[in-house]
């Protein structure tokens, strides 16, 4: 444990904290942590790896982390980092969402009995500010803290210098809201330390002096930097949207391939906010990226590890399989949904099944029919001159027949014209 700030640092994860003896007493004492999450959707996304592998951290240096899921908060909405006011979910969206994100952090933290008092715990909000009347919140909390405070912070300042959005009283409240959370459990389980992105500075440094006026004890607050890519855009987006970490709505396999396909001059960084390698590998591995970029072997280490945490072992397998599938790997094997998500960007046909039937159809009449060449003829020279595969096998047999036994998941063939140009056909 007494390495663990030192290992803060060297991943740089330590963007603030409110008190510069915290990092001291981070080595030596066992404190209690907690980072939140609101329900906003039913499956976190990469963009909150950042906060569970730091909950991590702490758990596996003897803190106590607790993780927080916002079913209070969360009707409400946090105004930090957003231009323009949240869309209020309902009660029964909210349910649905806390219940697809419980699940999710328990693969990155322990909540089972850990020696040491580090077991984890998983708590929500709402079981203690759903029950606060108007009249307590305004006493007990808001008593406490002035407008110009709240005007003050940045969250609130961004939105105030638009006079044409503004903010409306529910987020102007949030951050008092947070603040009682961080009263709360320091007064339920002796939590004195909160983290959070370093967007979430102001509404930390308002918990903490709320605990410093009503129960005259000391809390601290620790931020993380923002995690961004290489052009400076918002990390875990792309064209088509979040990338969850929900098998569901973002497969192992487009996972594997967001972290696969991250800038070099991104990796080393990620490699040490996400993954859990020690100091030396992860030296070696920026030296590999210096020296040799074309070998993607830090992008490699990456993708497996965050893979693997967030879905194990035999699914990183799987995207590692069908990652190979691009390169000339066997194809055989892949199950439908994998399939379609390594040729999404392949063009592609439908045809009717029964084409297959009989003696099957020509492999050089697929060829010209898919347009992958421009004529039978063009067709012919392909095979005879081994430029085209069947589900990445080299096929020169101008007279072969393709059937219902060359189908990939029972409806499909992947063809290739040399080493880049794939298609994809779809029996129906």
């Amino acid at each position: 444990m007494a390495d663990f700030v030192e290992d803060l640092r060297f991943r740089g994860l330590i963007h603030q904290m409110t008190d510069p003896g915290l990092g001291a007493r981070l080595d030596v004492d066992h404190l209690t942590v907690y980072s939140g999450f609101d329900p906003t959707a039913d499956s976190l996304h990469v963009g909150h790896l950042l906060q569970v592998c730091t909950l991590r951290r702490f758990q596996e240096a003897g803190h106590r982390p607790i993780a927080l899921a916002g079913g209070g908060t969360g009707f409400v909405g946090d105004p930090g980092g957003k231009s323009e006011e949240r869309s209020l979910l309902s009660e029964e969206q909210l349910e649905a969402n806390l219940a697809g994100i419980e699940g999710q952090l328990a693969r990155f933290v322990d909540f089972g009995g850990r020696s040491g008092g580090s077991g984890a715990l998983l708590v929500n909000n709402a079981d203690w500010l759903k029950p606060m009347t108007l009249f307590t919140f305004l006493r007990d909390v808001g008593k406490h803290f002035t407008v110009n405070q709240m005007v003050a912070k940045d969250s609130v300042k961004s939105r105030l210098s638009r006079p044409d959005q503004g903010i409306s009283y529910t987020e102007f409240s949030y951050m008092l809201l947070q603040a009682a959370d961080f009263l709360k459990l320091f007064d339920d389980f002796g939590c004195t330390l909160q983290i959070g992105g370093s967007d979430q500075w102001g509404n930390i440094t308002m918990g903490i002096e709320l605990i410093r006026k009503v129960r005259q004890d000391e809390a601290f607050g620790l931020t993380t930097p923002l995690v961004l890519k290489a052009d400076g855009t918002k990390f875990g987006k792309t064209e088509s949207g979040s990338v969850w970490l929900d098998s569901a709505r973002t497969s192992p396999y487009r996972l594997y391939q967001y972290f696969l396909r991250c800038e070099d001059a991104m990796v080393g960084t990620y490699l040490r906010y996400f993954t859990f390698a020690g100091h030396e590998e992860i030296l070696a591995l920026d030296q590999v990226t210096a020296d040799h970029p074309e070998r993607r072997e830090a992008q490699r280490v990456l993708a497996r590890e965050v893979c693997t945490m967030v879905h194990g072992e035999a699914e990183t397998d799987r995207a590692e399989q069908a990652a190979a599938a691009l390169f000339g790997g066997d194809v055989s094997g892949l199950d439908e949904r994998t399939l379609l998500d390594v040729f999404a960007d392949a063009p592609s046909t439908e045809l009717a099944r029964n084409g297959l039937s009989g003696d099957g159809v020509l492999l050089v009449d697929l060829l010209a029919e898919t347009g992958l060449v421009t004529s039978k003829s063009q067709a012919r020279t392909t095979v005879s001159q081994g430029g085209a595969y069947v589900n990445n096998r080299r096929e020169d047999d101008v007279t072969r027949r393709l059937g219902t036994g060359d189908l990939v998941a029972g409806r499909y063939l992947v063809l290739r014209r040399g080493k880049k140009d794939h298609h994809l056909v779809r029996f129906t």
